[in-house]
């Protein structure tokens, strides 16, 4: 069944590439080629570390009337939670250097201007 929606799509397609009438029923509005710049979008945040050792230390805190003296071991806790996740995080774009094997928008640019596309024929 699903062989033949991917047929009856792929005759479709030829069909309105097809010239009739000596015109192409599809035309692109823009040349098909590729860009030598990506649009420089920022990338998504990881997810959000240490969030119950923050709401202990606030929860300990509204208890204390915010004293920090007496909520020391859960501020000693948050922050080791802290440096654990800071350290993680260099550790794993040490080793990828990208994110989700995805390049860098600014590295992608740098890349595309170093080997640009030919935009003429041979």
């Amino acid at each position: 069944m699903a062989a033949q929606g991917g047929v009856q799509f792929q005759e479709k397609v030829s069909k309105l590439l097809s010239r009739q009438g000596g015109k192409p029923v599809l035309k692109p509005n823009r040349a098909l080629a590729l860009k030598d710049a990506v649009a420089n979008r920022k990338l998504k945040k990881g997810e959000a570390t240490c969030i119950t050792e923050m709401s202990v230390l606030m929860a300990c805190w509204k208890q204390n009337n915010f004293a920090d003296g007496l909520c020391s071991i859960e501020t000693k806790a948050f922050y080791s939670c802290v440096e654990k996740a800071q350290a993680d995080m260099k550790s794993a774009s040490k080793q990828t250097g990208t994110q989700e094997g995805r390049l860098h928008p600014k590295q992608a640019t740098t890349l595309l201007k170093r080997y640009p596309n030919l935009r003429t024929e041979i």
